[in-house]
């Protein structure tokens, strides 16, 4: 099951299928930000972080791109890097589905320290601008 998952999530991420992130996303999805507090419950606020994810991380010159997946029964572990604004990104986005091929839970790990801060600047922008 969740082969299918990363290999349509795979597909949204490189902007070949971005339009099947509200499909992958279950009603009930929780998206774990690595610089807010409160997990993001809700398929509609999951697919806005997950958005401005994209937007701060996967664009033409950030070079992002995953090095590395563990896939188990239904969880995923992809690590990732990305360059942003000069500074080496490193993280580790941890995917749950149900038995439906849903994302259930989002979970994302970020390092360094500087990467977070400037992540957690980015998104925020991001963010702002998604919710007008």
């Amino acid at each position: 099951m969740i082969n299918n998952v990363v290999e349509t999530w795979h597909g949204i991420i490189s902007g070949a299928n971005p339009e099947a992130l509200n499909d992958l996303l279950a009603e009930d999805a929780t998206f774990y930000s690595p610089v807010v507090f409160t997990p993001q419950q809700g398929k509609q606020i999951t697919a806005m972080y997950l958005l401005a994810a994209f937007a701060t991380l996967a664009g033409p010159d950030n070079n992002f791109h995953y090095t590395k997946e563990v896939l188990d029964g239904n969880t995923a572990v992809l690590e990732f890097e990305a360059t942003v604004d000069g500074k080496y990104i490193n993280g580790v986005d941890i995917i749950t589905c149900d038995d439906a091929g849903k994302i259930v839970e989002f979970k994302v790990m970020v390092r360094p320290l500087q990467a977070i801060n400037l992540l957690h600047e980015k998104m925020r922008a991001a963010l702002a601008q998604a919710q007008g």
